[in-house]
């Protein structure tokens, strides 16, 4: 469901991905040949992520400032790392960082949450 969701028939992820080189293009006026990569999103169960990488089509090389990038055929650019937690594990995260769950709303199915949080007051 997660890969199904990250590489979606639309392209909608794949194009939100590749807008990072077309970012880095206006803004930074780097010369990334945008079709020349092409989005690629994996599940690593062990850490629990989704990874998004755009993969390098070719052998090419980009600028920025003078400095040139070189990317061969196959080489990834990781461009995020999205975790996946349970209820109990968020909730773990959030003490263990100083915050209380107030509220946790799910979908129906439990696929996704929205969680409250709180900063205990002083005297908790």
């Amino acid at each position: 469901m997660l890969l199904r969701a990250y590489n979606d028939r639309e392209g909608i992820t794949a194009k939100f991905n590749l807008n990072l080189l077309v970012r880095l293009n206006s803004e930074l006026g780097m010369d990334f040949h945008i079709n020349r990569f092409s989005h690629v999103a994996v599940y690593d169960p062990r850490a629990g992520r989704i990874e998004m990488h755009l993969i390098s089509l070719a052998d090419q090389t980009t600028r920025l400032d003078g400095t040139e990038f070189t990317f061969v055929k196959g080489e990834s650019i990781w461009t995020e790392s999205s975790y996946k937690f349970t209820v109990d594990e968020f909730a773990g995260i959030a003490s263990s960082a100083g915050f209380n769950v107030e509220k946790v709303w799910t979908d129906d199915d439990s696929l996704f949450s929205v969680q409250y949080l709180t900063v205990p007051s002083p005297a908790e």
